[in-house]
């Protein structure tokens, strides 16, 4: 699948996010972790922020002023009606480029839709787009080797890919961001966080 069918397939089922019966904690303790190592709470980016709005709330109690990026127009969309202060980009992370560094950055559950031959690409941007001591916290599948799959668990067809964690620390490492923290955090599950500091 390519980058605009995930999106698609996104504008789909949107609302499930938006909905009050969402589980707005999830991901959150993981983010309240990755905040203890932050020194500067300026500028934050929430890559694949959906439409829940819940970690840029989040960031928001913590100081940051935070931006939003995500692939779907529904997704966007959402998240303007819920936030409209807040600054939204409708793009995709593979050719979105940042204009300043950002103190924090978040891609939970998102960058593994990032086709395989895109991935190292788009970690290293992230690592880049981080000021001094800033931290990036996102999540991959726990796979020791590189991999890619379709599925329709989420009802549409959908796009994953993971590097593997040997490789994933390697490029964190080579752009300048030492490893934090790795955890199994839905263990049986291979749902693997990390978080990393530019040093």
């Amino acid at each position: 699948m390519q980058p605009k069918e995930v999106a698609a397939s996104y504008d789909q089922i949107a609302s499930r996010w938006a909905h009050d019966t969402f589980n707005r904690t999830n991901g959150i303790a993981q983010h309240q972790r990755a905040l203890q190592f932050v020194a500067r709470h300026g500028r934050a980016l929430d890559v694949g922020c959906g439409s829940s709005g819940r970690f840029i709330d989040l960031l928001t109690t913590h100081g940051f002023q935070v931006e939003g990026l995500d692939l779907s127009a529904e997704m966007i969309r959402l998240a303007r009606l819920r936030r409209p202060n807040v600054c939204f980009h409708h793009a995709d992370i593979c050719t979105w480029e940042p204009d300043q560094p950002y103190d924090f950055i978040t891609a939970w559950d998102s960058i593994w839709h990032v086709p395989l031959k895109d991935q190292e690409h788009v970690l290293k941007k992230l690592c880049g787009a981080l000021n001094n001591g800033g931290v990036f916290i996102g999540t991959t599948g726990g796979l020791d080797e590189p991999g890619e799959k379709n599925d329709s668990a989420m009802g549409p067809p959908m796009y994953y890919s993971v590097l593997g964690i040997p490789r994933t620390l390697e490029i964190l490492a080579a752009a300048g961001c030492s490893c934090r923290h790795l955890e199994y955090d839905q263990f049986p599950e291979k749902h693997l966080y990390f978080i990393a500091q530019k040093i």
